[in-house]
């Protein structure tokens, strides 16, 4: 008998162990509680901490548009290296093979069209439609297709026969059109943007306005007047190294420093703030929609550093130093230059280029990151102004404007960083700031993304490493 009872015992701590119910408890709704975020490709761990944000002792111009600040800053992961050729051409590439797939598809050219389950509902989405369908990414594209309707298919995407260089069929990259979308949620949690509800609770109504995507203010309608939407064309602006300098030969960058496998590893200029932004964007989906695939929840969003987080970054750890290497110098102990700029009176070569040379030919900084100072510039995500150190927050700081459309140029500058290739050295230093125009591509400035940190405890793991 006490034998039975004890089976019934163990029996029951069993099946009361292997139970899904809760017994009442409060023990959440996630069943697996622990998630490690992994450390993403070619990103570095940037820590928590506080420093000293502004300029060292030197201002050289006398600029006045920065004063020193203590802020602090949450963990983030940061680019090793400015975004290259060869990366951005990824960006390019997938928004060409999307437009040339759904023509191909509205040809009804076989194999394009992704085969879906039909027994799901994609709500809102018309899979008949060639502007909403999902594509079928495996299949190959035939770029040298001899089939006269394959070929009739995607002849827009190629420039017009009488705008051909010695009958070259090149692809027009003026078609190289991407849409994307974001949500303002700035704009979004301003009091005066909130839904308002009445006092009986039965519904609501939103009372403010808002700047929309195109820069034009609008009275806010529902939740859809958040997610803005723009069309960008994503191809470089490969003349600006001819049109940044007079009576200066640049023609072979022009015409090879994008596209020619030699540059595959230098960093991609002539890219505005709007395209670096929809770079951020493009990467986002590309990462969110791999994920999905394999089930699993999504990081946080990739985007341009703010200018507090660029700083941070950029000084390693070394909170008095004036440049990301240390020390008040900008050679080595062997007397060499250690970042590539504009040395001495003009003699661009005697660091080891007279351009930009490939990402991470110098040594890095103390967070592993290359050419923060030097080689090009770097977009920040922040609006310029001179005095955005004495009304941003303490923690994290960050200012963003939405320029209207019909605002004056000085509204629509954007802080860049770092000091580049045809910089003097002032300009390397990691607090200096400088600004160019949202809608301005130069042959000098590029960019690199930044993701912010999942969760607080796996920091305090990682911490150690530093």
């Amino acid at each position: 008998m006490k034998r039975i009872i004890l089976i019934s015992l163990v029996l029951a701590i069993l099946s009361s162990c292997g139970s899904s119910e809760p017994n009442g408890e409060l023990v959440g709704v996630e069943k697996n509680k622990d998630w490690y975020e992994p450390d993403p490709y070619g990103m570095v761990l940037i820590p928590l901490g506080t420093f000293n944000m502004g300029p060292n002792d030197q201002d050289v111009p006398f600029a006045l548009t920065a004063q020193s600040k203590t802020v602090s800053i949450d963990p983030f992961w940061m680019d090793i290296t400015e975004i290259t050729n060869s990366e951005y051409r990824q960006f390019v590439y997938w928004v060409r093979d999307s437009i040339v797939r759904r023509m191909l598809v509205k040809k009804d050219i076989e194999g394009y069209k992704a085969e879906i389950d039909e027994d799901k509902t994609y709500d809102g989405y018309d899979h008949e439609d060639a502007n909403t369908c999902f594509l079928n990414w495996e299949k190959e594209l035939e770029w040298n297709s001899e089939d006269e309707e394959y070929v009739e298919a995607i002849h827009e995407i190629f420039l017009p026969v009488h705008e051909r260089f010695y009958r070259q069929k090149t692809v027009d990259t003026r078609k190289l059109v991407y849409e994307y979308y974001w949500i303002d949620l700035k704009q979004a949690s301003k009091k005066s943007n909130r839904y308002n509800f009445k006092e009986d609770f039965t519904g609501g109504e939103y009372k403010g306005t808002i700047i929309d995507s195109k820069g034009q203010k609008v009275q806010i309608k529902d939740k859809s007047s958040f997610i803005m939407s723009a069309k960008m064309n994503v191809y470089p602006d490969t003349l600006v190294w001819m049109a940044d300098y007079t009576y200066s030969y640049n023609e072979p960058y022009a015409k090879s420093y994008f596209w020619h496998p030699a540059f595959q590893n230098y960093p991609v200029v002539g890219v505005d703030w709007k395209q670096a932004n929809a770079f951020c964007i493009w990467r986002t989906q590309y990462m969110r929609n791999f994920l999905a695939k394999k089930g699993e929840p999504p990081y946080q969003d990739y985007r341009l550093p703010t200018e507090a987080e660029w700083e941070y970054a950029a000084r390693g750890g070394l909170d008095l130093s004036m440049y990301p290497w240390g020390g008040p110098y900008t050679r080595n102990v062997t007397g060499c230059f250690i970042a590539n700029f504009k040395p001495l009176r003009g003699n661009y070569g005697d660091d080891g280029a007279n351009e930009t040379v490939e990402v991470s030919k110098y040594s890095a900084n103390e967070y592993g990151l290359y050419d923060m100072s030097g080689n090009v510039s770097e977009w920040t995500s922040n609006a310029f102004d001179e005095s955005a150190y004495s009304f941003t927050h303490d923690l994290n700081p960050d200012y963003t404007y939405n320029a209207l459309a019909d605002d004056p140029p000085t509204l629509k500058r954007k802080v860049i960083r770092g000091g580049s290739w045809k910089d003097i050295g002032y300009y390397l230093q990691v607090g200096t700031r400088t600004y160019e125009y949202q809608d301005t591509a130069k042959s000098y400035i590029g960019f690199r993304c930044v993701r912010s940190y999942l969760g607080k405890d796996q920091m305090d793991w990682d911490a150690n490493r530093f």
